[in-house]
């Protein structure tokens, strides 16, 4: 769950400021409540003493309630966001808010009670807009999950699931299986979830929002509807009713979140039944595709093939490698694109370029429309318009009917869309834009003839005020006189102390204040100054605010900039694919509607990466045809079996995201489900350990593959007893051979399992090679036919550096435990569902005992007993007695 707030004591007896701070956050309970205080949001009570601990500031006291000092802290409004952000990441929700009354001007009459103040915003992990409190290159969700009405005709079982990003406008929804839920979560990632606690798995439950508004499904139609101002919501698309129910949560979550307003979002669009891979969350963890161990992009799967420009393509990179497809027409689409660009590399080069120069518009609307744009908001707007007609340039000519068709749409989506909004922004906005609108300078001087007007007023002044100051020097005969502009005072007449009593003498000259060092005096024609520069600076000020919003307003109803993002968007990711190819080293593979697969020489492309230059990776073959789709891989730790494993499935990954793979050549039936299954791992915090882990693991894979899947297992049934062990690896591969019929690599150390073709036609043999050259192991990482000898475990233990009399006794041991094994082992009593029994796996016990010795490391005395214990197995008859 969301980090919980503790609850404010009871406001009675409050003072007045007090009382409006109990009233502010009796609205938002669940949030810290940061509440503007002239240049600093102060946070009192509970929320001062947590915010205090997260944010490692100074907590103070300010007065008291209850008899007792009020717990204070605070933050200055000019660093919010850097304050923000660390809530934000450590799990908290804020409510912001802000002063909605001005302060009275000088002159005017005081205010009775503290200012008015009002809640302007909530800030969530998943209605995040602003550029500091984002990571530029990622999506950030808002995920709401919702069941069907009960009792409505019609209803069903299905879950109902929207997704938005605020910062983009992206809006989309889709009805699953309780079952698929955990695999949407791990392809969404999403930053905030509003569900039912009881729906959301384990892992997820962190991210859930403290509380959830679910509205009946007349009422969502009614909500969605007017959230788009059309008739009915059926107008949108045709959803679900959890669909609808969901979508309504979603858009409420982010009303509350803006205090009501709606930021600009994408008519929502059902994904249906859409083709994507399934990919649990287990198998998604075990492949590390979007970030690491450590939760960073480092050693990812999207670290090793992003070549992208712009945030815009990582994030849709991000989103193909998250969810591959299944749809060969739109994987060949992909590659047509970038097969296209790739043969042409300056273009390719050029698009680069450009796109490096391609501000981020679709978060620039996001925070447009949210009413939290700022300046160079407008200028990305403007300069991204321009970068489009550059495009044009690039693309326009090489454009025909024989174009791929993603690259005949990239040129129609950025050619002409918004040349009438580009024109009005290239002559409203300054060269030089600053930060924040407040400062002022944002629209172009002659752009508008009343601004101009009202700034020459403005600024002149201050020449009036030079020449006025001089004037009044000479008059008084103080040459030292200054005029200076106070908060409270306005324009005044400043004097050293001492000066003062000769001023006084004026009849004309007013005494406004006076400090040790200094005298402050004003005059009739100072105050009627004051004025007027005052005045013309608010008109300016509010008159450059009013062509700003016009502008944000134009921007922001503009219809085609959300598809020139997405163009562009589209462009760096088919530059990032075509860059990957143009080393030669990368192939387009071939995706078929069958069930072969084939990859010749092909690389982990994460290890790879991470070689250094002097070291070369060994790329290997796997091929899986339906007449010998099951490979069992055999060999030992070190070998190189896991990064196998990995990288078959990692080129799946890629293939159906159409995108390059790091092969010589690949051709893949199309896989609707890729399991995973690769390295141990427990879940104590839960009660579950390694092997309850692994059998989960398993189970899922057994219920869910089927003749189009994938699946990539290692070390099933290790982690209990042997026999026990060996008994379940056994069934699961028999399971995956004769009765799901899955494509699958499954990696074991049980070398019986070898013995088992003869049962299984579709299952090959696979080892990595293994040399012994002067008594040491040296691992080849390549996969050849056949099967391991034997596990080489006491050898990886010496090459891990257990000490050396530690590894000799171990080698002693495992020969006579081998011999031992050997001699007394019956057949194994497993039988198939005829009643036969799995053939016998002989072993020969001189040979055992043989492979066990290691002579370089056999002192002399160890040796001569070692020839008597051969000597006397050699003796020894062939069967044991009864």
């Amino acid at each position: 769950m969301s980090v919980i707030v503790p609850p404010p004591p009871s406001p009675d007896g409050a003072t007045p400021a007090m009382v409006q701070w109990f009233a502010l956050k009796k609205q938002e309970p669940d949030a810290l409540l940061f509440f503007r205080m002239g240049d600093f949001y102060e946070l009192f009570f509970g929320d001062a003493e947590t915010a205090a601990l997260a944010l490692d500031i100074a907590l103070t006291t300010r007065g008291k309630h209850g008899g007792e000092p009020i717990s204070m802290c605070g933050v200055p409004v000019a660093a919010a966001q850097a304050y923000l952000a660390r809530l934000i990441r450590r799990g908290f929700r804020v409510a912001v808010a802000e002063q909605t009354q001005s302060a009275p001007k000088p002159g005017e009459k005081p205010l009775k009670g503290p200012l008015n103040r009002a809640i302007v915003r909530l800030v969530t992990p998943g209605t995040l807009t602003e550029e500091e409190l984002l990571e530029a290159g990622r999506q950030n969700l808002l995920l709401a999950l919702a069941r069907p009405s009960h009792g409505r005709r019609g209803g069903s079982d299905q879950i109902g699931a929207a997704w938005i990003d605020i910062s983009t406008g992206v809006f989309e929804t889709q009805a699953i299986s309780h079952d698929a839920l955990g695999e949407l979560l791990g392809r969404l990632d999403p930053a905030e979830i509003l569900a039912d606690a009881a729906l959301v798995p384990p892992d997820f439950a962190p991210r859930l929002a403290p509380s959830v508004v679910v509205p009946t499904a007349d009422k969502a139609a009614a909500d969605i509807a007017r959230a788009f101002d059309v008739a009915q919501a059926g107008v949108l698309g045709d959803f679900k009713e959890e669909e609808t129910i969901a979508a309504a949560m979603a858009l409420g979550y982010v009303r509350r979140s803006q205090a009501g307003a709606m930021p600009r979002l994408s008519r929502p669009i059902s994904q249906g039944e859409t083709g994507v891979l399934g990919l649990d969350p287990s198998t998604r963890a075990s492949l590390d595709l979007l970030s690491g161990r450590d939760g960073t992009t480092t050693h990812s799967l999207f670290e090793a093939v992003c070549r992208t420009s712009s945030a815009a393509g990582s994030r849709l990179l991000a989103a193909w490698i998250a969810g591959p497809t299944t749809d060969i027409a739109l994987i060949a689409q992909r590659q047509a694109a970038w097969r296209w660009l790739a043969d042409r590399p300056e273009l390719r080069a050029s698009v680069a370029q450009l796109l490096r120069r391609v501000p981020d518009i679709a978060r620039a609307l996001g925070r447009m429309s949210a009413g939290r744009g700022q300046p160079r908001d407008l200028a990305a707007i403007r300069d991204a318009l321009e970068s489009a007609n550059a495009f044009v340039v690039l693309l326009q000519p090489l454009c025909s009917s024989e174009t791929p068709g993603f690259i005949r749409d990239i040129n129609a989506g950025l050619y002409g869309r918004a040349d009438a909004l580009l024109d009005r922004l290239t002559a409203a906005l300054a060269d030089e834009l600053p930060a924040r609108l407040d400062d002022g300078g944002v629209i172009a001087a002659g752009f508008d003839a009343d601004l101009d007007r009202y700034r020459a007023l403005r600024d002149d002044s201050r020449k009036l005020i030079a020449a006025l100051q001089a004037r009044y020097a000479e008059t008084f005969g103080i040459p030292n006189l200054k005029i200076r502009h106070h908060a409270q005072l306005g324009y005044v007449m400043e004097v050293a102390a001492g000066m003062a009593t000769r001023l006084k003498a004026h009849a004309e000259l007013s005494f406004r204040q006076g400090t040790a060092s200094l005298a402050r005096f004003s005059t009739p024609e100072l105050a009627e100054l004051d004025r007027a520069i005052l005045d013309a600076g608010e008109r300016a000020s509010v008159l450059e605010r009013q062509i700003f919003n016009g502008l944000v307003a134009q921007a922001v109803a503009h219809e085609a900039l959300p598809e020139i993002a997405e163009m562009f968007a589209l462009a760096d990711v088919v530059q990032s694919a075509a860059h990957l190819a143009q080393g030669g080293d990368w192939c387009c593979p071939e995706v078929t509607d069958d069930q072969s697969f084939e990859l010749r020489q092909c690389r982990h492309p994460v290890v790879e990466a991470a070689l250094d230059r002097q070291t070369r990776f060994i790329p290997n073959d796997c091929r899986l045809p339906p007449e010998h789709r099951v490979m069992l891989l055999t060999g030992p730790n070190m070998a190189g079996k896991s990064t196998f494993l990995r990288q078959t499935a990692l080129a799946v990954i890629l293939a159906q995201a159409g995108l390059p793979v790091p092969a010589e050549k690949a051709r893949i039936g199309v896989v609707d489900r890729l399991f995973s299954r690769v390295g141990a791992a427990d879940d104590l915090a839960r009660g579950r350990s390694t092997f309850m882990v692994e059998m989960t693991e398993t189970a899922a894979i057994l219920r869910q593959a089927g003749p189009r899947s994938l699946v990539v297992v290692d070390e099933i049934g290790r982690g209990t007893a042997t026999l026990d062990g060996l008994a379940i690896a056994w069934a699961t591969l028999e399971a995956l051979h004769s009765q799901l019929g899955s494509r699958t690599i499954f990696a074991t150390h049980f070398h019986e399992l070898g013995t088992l073709t003869d049962s299984m036609p579709r299952l090959t043999p696979y080892t990595m090679a293994v040399r012994e050259w002067q008594g040491k192991v040296i691992f080849q990482h390549e996969v050849r036919s056949g099967s391991a000898r034997k596990s080489w475990g006491v050898h990886v233990a010496q090459l891990a550096g257990v000490p050396e009399p530690v590894v000799r006794r171990a080698g002693r041991l495992l020969a006579a435990l081998e011999r031992e094994h050997t001699l007394q082992r019956p057949t194994l009593p497993l039988f198939d569902q005829t009643g036969k029994s799995e053939p016998h796996v002989a072993v020969d016990p001189l040979r055992a005992e043989l492979e066990g010795i290691d002579p370089d490391a056999l002192s002399p005395r160890e040796a001569l007993q070692m020839l008597y214990s051969l000597k006397k197995l050699m003796l020894e008859p062939d069967d044991p007695p009864a």
